[in-house]
């Protein structure tokens, strides 16, 4: 059996909240999400452990596309020990600072 990607253990973390948040009981919410899901018990209560953790529902995130740029090697030098740093992927750092680029050309432009 292969493993959940990231975008299909969220949507059933979401799919386990509303069951909650629309007031099904425990017992009910698991089986409704081992039918829909196709997956044991065990694991539709593992996933309402974790709704029942959650305040609202998790965002799903867009799926990420590679892509190959080229930078100066003292820009990529501080992105890496930036990302390093902070947890977070070079890619995810990137996409911050193009979203902001390009938000400020829109506003701007």
């Amino acid at each position: 059996m292969t493993r959940s990607s990231h975008l299909e253990k969220t949507h059933r973390l979401n799919a386990a909240f509303n069951l909650l948040a629309q007031g099904y009981a425990l017992a009910d919410a698991a089986d409704t999400l081992s039918q829909k899901f196709g997956f044991s018990r065990r694991q539709a209560y593992r996933y309402l452990q974790a709704a029942q953790a959650l305040e609202a529902p998790v965002p799903v995130a867009s799926p990420s596309l590679p892509i190959t740029i080229k930078m100066p090697e003292e820009v990529a030098t501080r992105l890496r020990a930036h990302a390093q740093t902070s947890g977070m992927t070079m890619g995810e750092i990137a996409a911050q600072a193009i979203i902001r680029f390009l938000d400020s050309i829109h506003h701007h432009g």
